[in-house]
């Protein structure tokens, strides 16, 4: 619910810099490391935008998928989950590179 609320107050600062009123749609990224569960986002994003500017606004979601890179092999890979191990390797000391995202990416706007 918090995260959806930041969105909103987000969206209401824009409105207020970018003199608009209305917000049909907005685009979420989120890392597939990022924690946020999509249909949770989707389901409070519906309620906490009733009764604003966001209102009725599509909320569309675009899953990143996570990467890291192998202390121990220096290899780029995917993660699934944070503390999996490389499959190259079998190492657990990976740096997240991308993935742990929750972030707007863009907005329809009337």
């Amino acid at each position: 619910m918090s995260l959806t609320e930041s969105i909103l107050r987000i969206l209401e600062t824009e409105a207020g810099r970018q003199g608009f009123s209305r917000v049909l749609e907005v685009r979420l990224e989120v890392g597939a490391l990022s924690h946020a569960d999509p249909d949770a986002l989707r389901f409070c994003f519906d309620a906490v935008t009733r009764g604003s500017l966001a209102e009725g606004a599509r909320l569309d979601i675009l899953r990143l998928p996570g990467t890291g890179w192998c202390l121990p092999c220096g290899a780029e890979i995917a993660v699934a989950r944070r503390f999996d191990p490389c499959p190259r390797c079998g190492g657990h000391q990976i740096q997240v590179t991308a993935g742990d995202e929750l972030r707007i990416k863009d907005l329809e706007v009337a």
